[in-house]
């Protein structure tokens, strides 16, 4: 059929002759089609499967877009691996700079060791360094990379089957040693004895327990023991595999998506659910990590973390070791827990009220609870229960820089009203520590400025009344638009109408201001208080969103 896949549409006789051209192939009496590698092509095959689609088709019989391409590099890529945990030669007996702090490898760091954390590590010790690792640069194809068993020796599964068979070896004698000396409670020695006491007129061998004859009755009453792995009724031999039920759908044909949830072959999990847009609760299958958080399974997981965090606060509770003891205290933790809540509720809401607010609690409020007990004493010790936790700051904490034992900020000169170090006394940030020399320099300069101060303030003030008036002037509480001002009300009725008719005239405000400005600054006393306040009523202030409003009614009644 292969053959039928020419190019171009055939005339009614070269189909009637490619026809019987197949059938005489499939008969066996013509030779079969040969592709391009010159390998025969079975006649049987169907043409939906023979013939190439249009997009690939060669105009010659072939069944090269049936076959997967063969790439050679992934071929490659598959079987290399690396050999784990080679070391390069021997080790080195010194600590080499750049090495590893830990075990004293030079091909990793210190966070990249796999070895346990020494107490002291080889460089501080100079001991036991470690040989270097063979770095290998694997480059693993597509197929290499999700191979679950890339780089397994098979030669490694001889071991558990050795060991297997050791212990299988030494359970066999033990068994024929009891039997020989009839201390064992198997039910094909307790049959083979009472067999052997029935006999009349003859005599039990003594060797019976290590005969060929008793083992092949121990493997007839072997039958009536549960088999590994399955459910075994004796009485019905019905033999009930653990597997699941073959008209049942497979986990991976319930969503054929590629990107939909994961399937491992190997376990038969598939942990997220196939069908993303369907409910857990109406899907066919919900994934294995539904059913593994459904029924008692969040019961189970809150009293062993109840169990953890007892042990850890000095309690003797063990879940494994003892259940019972384990839920008892979970069940009177719970209800004590309740109680509290209640008493607390009904204590608070009594003090400070506020019942209406309970069905909308915060978010903030809810996330903010504790449930730590803790007993203070009253110095404010911790008689009982864990204290909390201080806050610590974002910043670095108690770093010693440049020589300095104490932090920047722990003195303060009180001279100076700067802060420093309090072990030189020194005001300049990460500055060097000088020590007790620092803080003897320190008072000294000290000392010297409060002594040029005093001088400063002992020499008599040599200027004249009129200097002394002005400095008072600028100096005090007293100057021009300051302080409590008492103002007239006919000279301040007087300055507006002046200041309007200096507005009206088009005098710049500018000029005003800077004329004020430089009497303040000379000290002398042309602009009076009543002038200043109406500068101040008239003046337009640019900031004001209404300073450019004008109401048209207004406008109009005028």
């Amino acid at each position: 059929m292969a053959s039928s896949s020419a190019v171009g549409k055939l005339s009614r006789e070269e189909f009637r002759r490619q026809k019987d051209l197949d059938a005489a192939r499939k008969a066996g009496t013509a030779p079969a089609a040969l592709d391009e590698e010159g390998r025969p092509i079975n006649p049987h095959i169907p043409q939906y499967i023979s013939q190439a689609p249009w997009y690939l088709d060669t105009g010659a019989p072939s069944l090269s877009h049936q076959r997967r391409p063969f790439d050679d590099r992934s071929a490659d890529k598959l079987d290399n691996w690396y050999d784990r945990g080679a070391k390069a030669g021997p080790a080195a007996k010194k600590y080499r700079k750049g090495a590893c702090e830990n075990c004293g490898a030079m091909t990793h760091k210190k966070q990249d060791c796999l070895e346990r954390p020494r107490k002291k590590g080889a460089k501080f010790t100079n001991k036991n360094i470690q040989a270097d690792e063979i770095i290998h640069d694997v480059a693993t194809g597509f197929d290499a990379k999700r191979d679950r068993w890339n780089g397994y020796d098979p030669a490694e599964h001889k071991k558990i089957y050795d060991e297997y068979e050791a212990v299988e070896a030494a359970r066999q004698k033990l068994r024929e040693e009891e039997i020989d000396n009839q201390t064992t409670t198997d039910l094909a020695a307790v049959r083979k004895v009472a067999k052997a006491g029935k006999k009349e007129g003859k005599e039990a061998d003594p060797d019976f327990g290590s005969s060929d004859e008793e083992d092949a009755d121990d493997d007839k009453y072997a039958d009536a023991a549960d088999a590994v792995g399955q459910k075994l009724d004796t009485k019905t031999r019905i033999t009930v595999r653990n597997l699941r039920i073959r008209e049942d759908t497979a986990k991976y044909l319930m969503n054929l998506d590629p990107e939909s949830a994961y399937y491992d072959p190997k376990t038969r999990s598939m942990r997220d659910a196939p069908m993303k847009n369907v409910p857990a609760e109406d899907a066919k299958f919900a994934g294995d990590n539904f059913f593994r958080f459904s029924g008692e399974a969040p019961e189970v997981q809150e009293l062993q973390l109840f169990a953890w965090q007892a042990a850890a606060r000095g309690n003797d509770v063990h879940l494994n070791a003892n259940p019972t003891q384990g839920q008892l205290l979970h069940h009177e933790f719970k209800e004590k827990k309740e109680m509290m809540k209640d008493v607390n509720k009904v204590s608070i809401l009594a003090k400070y009220g506020g019942e209406e607010y309970l069905e909308h609690v915060p978010r903030e409020l809810i996330n903010g609870q504790t449930e730590d007990y803790v007993e203070y004493s009253r110095t404010g010790q911790v008689i009982k229960g864990k204290e909390r936790a201080k806050a610590r700051s974002k910043y670095p904490e108690d770093v010693y820089v440049n020589n300095h034992t104490d932090v920047w900020g722990s003195w303060y000169d009180l001279s100076s009203g700067t802060w420093g170090y309090a072990c030189c006394h020194s005001t300049i940030h990460i500055s060097y520590c000088a020590g007790e020399v620092g803080k003897e320099a320190a008072q000294a300069s000290t000392a010297q400025a409060l002594l040029a101060s005093s001088k400063a303030q002992s020499e008599p003030f040599a200027q004249d009344n009129e200097a002394r008036a002005r400095i008072e002037q600028n100096y005090s509480k007293k100057r021009v638009g300051e302080g409590d001002v008492a103002l007239d009300k006919d000279r301040l009725a007087e300055a507006i109408s002046e200041e309007k008719k200096r507005k009206a005239r088009g005098d710049k405000d500018d000029d005003r201001s800077s004329k004020k400005a430089k009497g303040l600054q000379s000290g002398s006393h042309d602009v009076t208080e009543e002038e200043l306040e109406a500068y101040r009523m008239t003046r337009r202030n640019a900031e004001d969103p209404m300073a450019n409003y004008v109401d048209s009614e207004d406008v109009y009644t005028r």
